[in-house]
């Protein structure tokens, strides 16, 4: 057996142990009545916002592509971020639906152009998760406990510095310097064109706010009315956890950081366990149209006659 299989198969033992754990510590009974009774309409509503997120997010990919000299359609652009995100839910690590699409859209512009674009398209959703984070402290910081604020603090000052680092290391010698410099033009590019930024600025907000009213939505679902301060405080944290690859689909870390955050805002540990589950699984449905890009496309034969 493969280290790569291991390593899946650890991933995959790592979320149903912390579902069964977190199944037996926060009334997992509960939790399944409230998903029995959640309201499919609040879950629709859900999953249109999801398909929001994912076509939103496309654009993003195309506007970011095509600034960096890969074009692509926008029907293209969507398909296959759709299959990307079917992967990515599908299969431990989170990445591989995107190495794939990184591929898969080089064309003749080139791998390192096309891996560049996908890696600023993730690292600008990211980044409009923790300006609505840094929103949401502003607005509901004081619902964290201490313990966690100065920790969340420390990351978004980290965050922030990130982009200073990389500036900094365009001074550095040989390769690494080389690759700095590389990419510090590509976000200059793909990011900061005066007719660019706003429409970035624009499709990542789009994007994180159809997340956040998602998992708003899956709350309202099971019975929680989430307010505006817990939403922008807390939700950002509980989808955050989905980036580390520990599990597949950020399954059992989601849910972890949902019950414990959730009686920050005065509801149950039970509530967030099945709110996330709701997202998850409105996120696995979400993604299904991805198996459309997987459908192969009969070629036209050619015709015999002379």
């Amino acid at each position: 057996m493969s280290r790569a299989t291991l390593i899946r198969l650890a991933q995959a033992a790592v979320a149903c142990a912390l579902l069964v754990l977190l199944w037996r510590v926060a009334d997992g009974a509960q939790a399944l009545d409230l998903l029995r009774s959640a309201d499919p309409l609040w879950l629709g509503a859900a999953l249109l916002a999801l398909a929001a997120q994912t076509v939103l997010s496309a654009l993003r990919w195309r506007l970011t592509a095509a600034r960096l000299g890969l074009q692509m359609g926008a029907g293209r652009a969507v398909a296959e971020y759709y299959l990307a995100q079917l992967v990515n839910q599908a299969l431990p690590g989170g990445v591989l639906g995107d190495a794939g699409r990184a591929l898969r859209a080089r064309g003749s512009a080139g791998l390192l152009v096309s891996g560049q674009a996908v890696v600023i398209e993730r690292l600008a959703g990211q980044a409009a998760l923790l300006a609505a984070l840094a929103l949401g402290l502003a607005l509901g910081g004081r619902m964290l406990p201490p313990g966690l604020l100065l920790p969340v603090l420390m990351v978004l000052g980290i965050a922030a510095l990130l982009p200073l680092a990389l500036w900094a290391a365009r001074a550095l010698p040989g390769a690494l310097g080389r690759a700095a410099r590389g990419f510090a033009g590509a976000c200059a590019r793909a990011l900061l064109g005066r007719d660019t930024l706003p429409r970035q600025l624009g499709l990542s907000l789009g994007t994180v706010a159809c997340n956040l009213a998602a998992f708003a939505f899956c709350a309202r679902a099971t019975g929680t009315a989430l307010p505006l301060a817990a939403i922008l405080a807390l939700v950002p944290l509980i989808l955050l956890t989905m980036v580390l690859p520990l599990t597949i689909g950020g399954w059992g870390l989601r849910e972890g950081a949902a019950a414990a955050l959730f009686p920050l805002a005065g509801a149950s540990a039970a509530a967030g366990l099945a709110t996330s589950i709701a997202f998850g699984l409105m996120l696995l449905v979400s993604v299904l149209p991805g198996l459309v890009a997987l459908w192969p496309v009969p070629r036209a034969r050619a015709d015999p006659r002379p």
